[in-house]
């Protein structure tokens, strides 16, 4: 059996908005986000967490997930459109999607919005960014 691999030309006819270049400066990304002066956010009395990400975007809930599977606190991650019945005051909802548009992660973001969760999202602009200024929600561009 003969595998072929896939090349750049291959790739780019895939993914035609080149996600996969964000993807390969995520290391950057991170540590440049270590350096800067973020934002600070009100996270006392949070006992849930729900993390909102398609694709890669969500990989960072199965992450966050197994760090803090020791603690007391509870994490959810949603790869879809429903918010869990869960949510309420002590909620923590996290949205995060690189390009900003994935329709699941904004669809949670909107449901999330209409509840008392407190709200952080992170993106690369699009949509989210859109929603989230309208809103006030707090909103950290990456």
């Amino acid at each position: 059996m003969v595998t072929k691999r896939m090349n750049l030309e291959d790739l780019e006819k895939i993914d035609s908005k080149k996600m996969y270049q964000t993807y390969d400066k995520w290391p950057e990304i991170a540590k440049a986000s270590f350096t800067n002066n973020l934002q600070k956010f009100d996270a006392k009395e949070i006992d849930h967490i729900v993390i909102s990400g398609m694709g890669g975007s969500g990989s960072i809930g199965d992450v966050i997930s197994a760090i803090l599977s020791k603690e007391d606190i509870h994490v959810s991650n949603v790869k879809g459109y429903h918010l869990p019945k869960t949510v309420d005051s002590n909620t923590l909802v996290i949205s995060t999607s690189v390009s900003g548009n994935t329709k699941e992660t904004l669809t949670v973001l909107e449901k999330a919005q209409k509840t008392d969760a407190k709200i952080a999202v992170f993106s690369s602009g699009g949509m989210i960014q859109k929603f989230s200024k309208t809103n006030n929600l707090f909103f950290q561009e990456f």
